[in-house]
């Protein structure tokens, strides 16, 4: 659904490759991402692939899309688990979201060019899962934070956004007050920081990036700075430049709407 939005308006070009990623994979030794190209009726010359099995992977898939001549879709869901009454119950969510990347056309012009991209890896076991198993077992939180405030801090240098004079930052990550600490970390005034659908969407894991990055394009202004910062086995910032285009956007199914559209409870 979120792929067939991203690609809804028939002035948009057709992806010559899809990316799909997710930490929830139906099938092994398979690929997953054919069922999603057999859903869109792509051509048999679109070539389909998987990037599974952590949150990151969903940051390898838009990389790689970025990183072709020709437009990508890079496809993200997921569906989370957690324990009968733990935290990764209550703030879990399950969505997905679809960004097509690439060069833009006369028609179809690019809404935001990425500037800059800074990473920062470290071996962190913080969260994982092993193979059969239904939930994820979760290290200690306050452990987690203190790592990923320096990774988040290193990342975000790598990338100059210190130097960017950055507009919008958004801030991911599996744990809502790790980002939050990270947010602090780096300097980012209050009113900068757009919100991570946390406590409406819930945290939506491999998709979360991409609903992130999705959400601050549909508030963020033309030529804005606006950074993306994902923290998960390390941390990645990306680096945006909002064009001219971006005042006519008109998305086919806004996150706003869909939010107001469906209200959730609990009992």
């Amino acid at each position: 659904a979120a792929a067939r939005a991203a690609l809804a308006p028939r002035r948009r070009p057709a992806p010559a490759s899809l990316w799909y990623t997710t930490v929830a994979a139906p099938y092994l030794d398979r690929t997953n991402a054919t069922a999603v190209h057999a859903a869109l009726r792509l051509g048999r010359e679109v070539p389909a692939y998987d990037a599974l099995g952590s949150v990151r992977s969903a940051l390898g898939a838009l990389r790689a899309g970025l990183g072709g001549a020709d437009p990508a879709l890079v496809v993200a869901s997921d569906l989370r688990t957690g324990r009968p009454g733990s935290a990764d119950e209550a703030a879990g969510g399950d969505g997905a979201a679809a960004l097509l990347v690439g060069a833009g056309t006369k028609r179809s012009p690019v809404l935001a060019g990425q500037t800059a991209w800074g990473t920062a890896t470290e071996e962190l076991l913080d969260r994982w899962r092993r193979p059969g198993e239904s939930f994820t077992q979760v290290w200690e939180e306050r452990f987690a934070e203190n790592r990923y405030r320096a990774l988040a801090a290193d990342a975000w240098a790598d990338a100059g956004a210190a130097e960017a004079d950055v507009d919008r930052v958004v801030v991911v990550g599996a744990n809502a007050r790790v980002a939050s600490a990270a947010a602090k970390q780096l300097g980012v005034e209050a009113s900068d920081v757009t919100v991570t659908l946390d406590s409406t969407v819930g945290n939506t894991g491999a998709a979360h990036p991409a609903l992130a990055l999705a959400t601050l394009l549909e508030e963020a202004e033309p030529d804005q700075t606006i950074a993306l910062v994902v923290l998960a086995d390390g941390a990645d910032v990306m680096l945006w430049r909002t064009t001219d285009a971006l005042a006519a956007y008109r998305p086919a199914r806004p996150v706003g709407k869909q939010l107001d559209g469906a209200p959730l409870a609990y009992g």
